[in-house]
């Protein structure tokens, strides 16, 4: 429930700013585009983002005769949850993520790198962490964040413009539109990320203790991000622009290098997470 609220909150901070960068850019018609804009993109995002995600990292599916598949099913049948569509992306990067816009329309992803690295329970751990994501509609949840927040560097974009032309609205109050053009081209992005981040590593910590009671045991999961984080250094995802956007995704950050600032990391830590779940009781 704390984390649930804790969303929540930070998901209506999020909306706040939001519309507060279409007001400082636009007035009260900016308000409005900006509002447009991040009901649109939501509503697309809801419906289109699983689809996206899996054909951005080529994601095939698998056939009802292969080990993974079993695994999901038995994993999904004891979380009490709908059979999800099972992927396989082609990399050597150990991963997995979960998407879908609810539980009767998910997939879950798995890396083939993953598949070599984990023993049975370990990935039966993070399949139940991925299940945890979908019962919790983190799917969802991130997906909003990630496109609000995304609105907000748009309009910071065009804030950057104006604050290089002079700001908009011709001589009127020229200062003090140049400071709010500022304000919200600099420190605005800056604050959101902030906020989207917060919620994914809020949701994280939520899927491994989900994951660790559809199990039983949250021993395996432990185990496994472990695993997970020394390998994934040696074997890191490119690093792109759209695959950034899309690192929460992930059971574990699937690029190289930590963040000097726990701010600005899209997962806790994994000594963090561990001890969490070494420490829980189910």
């Amino acid at each position: 429930m704390k984390n649930q609220l804790k969303t929540v909150l930070l998901l209506g901070l999020l909306t706040g700013l939001l519309l507060g960068a279409g007001q400082l850019l636009g007035g009260r018609q900016g308000l409005f585009i900006g509002l447009a804009i991040a009901l649109v993109m939501n509503f697309g995002s809801y419906w289109f983002s699983d689809k996206i995600v899996l054909a951005m990292y080529k994601a095939k599916p698998v056939k009802k005769d292969h080990k993974l598949y079993s695994i999901v099913k038995k994993v999904a049948e004891k979380a009490g949850m709908p059979m999800p569509k099972v992927y396989i992306i082609p990399t050597d990067n150990p991963n997995a993520f979960a998407t879908g816009r609810n539980p009767k329309h998910a997939a879950v992803a798995c890396t083939a790198g993953i598949l070599n690295i984990l023993d049975k329970e370990e990935l039966k751990g993070v399949l139940a962490h991925e299940m945890g994501h979908v019962k919790n509609r983190d799917i969802l949840i991130s997906t909003i964040a990630a496109t609000i927040a995304g609105v907000i560097s748009y309009l910071a974009f065009f804030a950057r413009w104006g604050a290089i032309f002079g700001g908009f609205g011709g001589d009127r109050n020229d200062g003090g539109n140049l400071i709010s053009l500022l304000v919200l081209a600099i420190i605005t992005p800056i604050i959101a990320t902030i906020i989207q981040l917060a919620i994914s590593r809020s949701r994280e910590f939520l899927a491994d203790e989900t994951g660790a009671k559809i199990m039983n045991d949250p021993k395996p999961l432990a185990s496994a991000l472990k695993k997970l984080e020394q390998s994934s250094k040696m074997h890191p995802l490119k690093q792109t622009e759209t695959s950034k956007a899309t690192a929460h995704l992930f059971i574990v950050n699937p690029f190289k290098g930590k963040n000097v600032m726990n701010l600005f990391m899209t997962h806790p830590t994994t000594e963090a997470r561990v001890k969490r779940l070494n420490n829980m009781e189910v």
